[in-house]
Order: structure tokens, then C-alpha cells, then sequence
């Protein structure tokens, strides 16, 4: 048996210039952190040949080609497991909409376990690669390339997308005292509305000559954002996620709603530096940058949404159990 656990990520700065059809001309950023909520994906080896996946749905198939998860389809199908075996996925948090990278994570953690499962070691690179070519590639999800590196690799990481296909997902160098600080001043929370990213993540894949500007200044403001937390000016980040939701309302429709907009208000007004919305928009995670002063009367002004207590994870994704033995013995 093998079991993989797998962060889930926030997004700081910069989602939306990771899209291809965006960083390969002008060069993608973003500011992305993993954080303490997981993807889990058990892989078990079977006394017959059939295939059983359990998610959200129960599979039961003789071949590989009839499943219809696609991201256990295509990730069995490159790691080469191609029979008698049952696979499991579990998560902390509701894995559909969550804007908090969940596909990508499913998709690493399921690679990281397959190959175990098949005794071969693989690094947090090419995990992340090979991610990337499943979902873009085979799956054909309009979709950026900041979820699978962060899940992969942990962290607190400068992402940096293109010009071209080139990617560098170095860490961000700020000390402890600083990190703890940035920890602290990050609230989540839950809207109770879960949406699907592709529609908003396909609209603005085709209309990316239409806010270049926006992308821009998106990306500057990661790339402004990783250079203050370097020189250890944490309280910079909130004002820079205000400004970015500012300009990420304008990439396409459905980013935002009146119930979400409410709440952005209602933050602020008591005291955040900076809200937004996690992942591609429409739902999901609030991600509130708040002084620890101020919290309580953030919460106070927020009632109807659960909080999530997040930290962030250094890891990425890890196998945290590896028992392999032949039922046939």
C-alpha cells in the first residue's frame, strides 16, 4: 500500500499570467505558498486484475481506457500501473471549486503514488512536469502551470512562467521571523459556493489580447511582491492582493458576484489590507491579508463564512507510507 499526501496552495499574486496562452509571448509571475490542508491518495494492490477507484464516485473497470476519471486514466496510463490495483482520493476540504489548486494536487499526488507504487523515485520537477502534461496536454484543461509546481515542491515560491516554456520555481529566501509574519496576518475563508474554473479560465485564455493590461500588471505585482517579502516588508502584501483583485475582476465574467463583493467590502471595512478570492474566481476560499489587531473584527463582519485556520507546508508533495508486500505470498 502506498499513500501520498499532497498540500493544497494560496495564491498571492500573480494567477492568470500562468496560462500559456499568456506566458509563453510575455512572461508569467506569481507568488504562491502551499498550505497544511491536503490531498490524499491511497494506492493498493489487488488479488484480481480489476481496477477500483474511489473519489467522489466508486469505478470499477477491467481496463484502464474505461475509466472515467480522466486524471487516473491518463496518470495509470503514463506510469505504466495497468491492472489490479484500487485507488483511493481524500482531501481536507471540499475538493470541487475550492479554488485552493485540489485538481492539480489530485493529479500530483496520484503520479507521486503510482510511481511509488511501481518502486521508482521521481523529484518535485519532474512530478510537476509531468503533471502540467497531463492536465494541459492530455486532458486539455484550460488551466495554468502554477497549482502542480506548488503542490509538488511546498513553499512559499517566486513562479516564474515563460517568456517561452521555460519555468523557474525557485523559494522564496525570507527568514522564519518573517514567514511567521506572513502566516499570521492570512485568513481564509469559505463562501459555501463552489464553481468549476474552467469556464472563467477558458474565457480568459481566449480573450488575452483583451486585458494584457491587466495580466501585466498582475504579474508585476507578484514580481513586486516576492522583492518585499525578500527585504522582509511583509505588510506590502496586503495592499498588492487589493490591487490584484482589483485587475482580476476584469479577466473575465464570473469572477466575482454581489454575495462575494459584499464580503470583500465588509473585510476591508474592519481593517484588512487586502482581500481576494482564491484560485480562478466565482467561489470558493476568501483570502483575507489582515493585521492580527484587526482580525477579530474581520471575523465579526464575516459571520455567515467558516473560518480556515492554514499554515504553510515546506514539504510539497510526500509519500508518508510505503508497504509493499505480494498478496500472492
Amino acid at each position: 500500500m502506498i499513500i501520498t499526501q499532497t498540500p493544497l496552495r494560496l495564491g498571492l499574486l500573480g494567477g492568470g499570467t500562468d496560462l500559456p496562452g499568456y506566458y509563453r509571448e510575455h512572461g508569467g509571475r506569481v507568488l504562491n505558498c502551499a498550505i497544511d490542508k491536503y490531498v490524499y491518495v491511497i494506492v493498493k494492490q489487488r488479488f484480481d486484475d480489476e481496477i477500483y477507484v474511489n473519489y467522489s464516485q466508486k469505478e470499477i473497470v477491467s481496463r484502464v481506457e474505461d475509466l472515467e476519471h480522466e486524471l487516473v486514466r491518463e496518470t495509470m496510463r503514463m506510469t505504466g500501473v495497468g491492472r489490479g490495483v484500487e485507488i483511493t482520493t481524500l482531501a481536507d476540504i471540499p475538493s470541487a471549486g475550492s479554488g485552493l489548486g485540489s485538481s492539480s494536487a489530485v493529479t500530483v499526488g496520484l503520479l507521486h503514488a503510482l510511481f511509488a507504487y511501481q518502486g521508482r523515485q521521481v523529484s518535485g520537477v519532474e512530478l510537476a512536469e509531468l503533471a502540467c502534461e497531463i492536465e494541459l496536454e492530455r486532458c486539455g484543461k484550460p488551466i495554468g502551470k502554477q497549482d502542480q509546481y506548488i503542490a509538488a515542491l511546498g513553499g512559499i515560491r517566486d513562479l516564474r512562467f515563460g517568456p517561452g516554456e521555460s519555468v523557474e520555481a525557485g523559494e522564496l529566501g525570507i527568514s522564519t521571523a518573517k514567514r511567521r509574519a506572513l502566516q499570521q496576518q492570512i485568513m481564509l475563508f469559505y463562501t459555501g459556493i463552489t464553481r468549476s474554473a474552467n469556464s472563467i479560465l477558458a474565457e480568459q485564455s481566449a480573450n488575452i489580447d483583451g486585458v494584457l493590461p491587466q495580466l501585466d500588471l498582475l504579474r508585476d505585482l507578484a514580481g513586486f511582491a516576492a522583492d518585499c517579502l525578500r527585504s522582509g516588508d511583509v505588510d506590502a502584501i496586503g495592499p498588492a492582493v487589493r490591487e490584484s483583485w482589483e485587475a482580476k475582476k476584469k479577466l473575465a465574467s464570473g469572477v466575482s458576484n454581489d454575495q462575494i463583493d459584499a464580503a470583500i467590502a465588509g473585510a476591508l471595512d474592519s481593517g484588512a489590507s487586502g482581500v481576494k478570492l482564491t484560485g480562478a474566481g466565482g467561489g470558493g476560499f476568501l483570502l483575507v491579508l489582515c493585521p492580527v489587531e484587526r482580525q477579530s473584527a474581520v471575523r465579526a463582519a464575516l459571520p455567515q463564512l467558516r473560518e480556515l485556520p492554514v499554515k504553510f507546508d515546506h514539504l510539497g508533495s510526500r509519500v508518508v507510507l510505503n508497504v509493499l508486500r505480494d498478496i500472492w505470498c
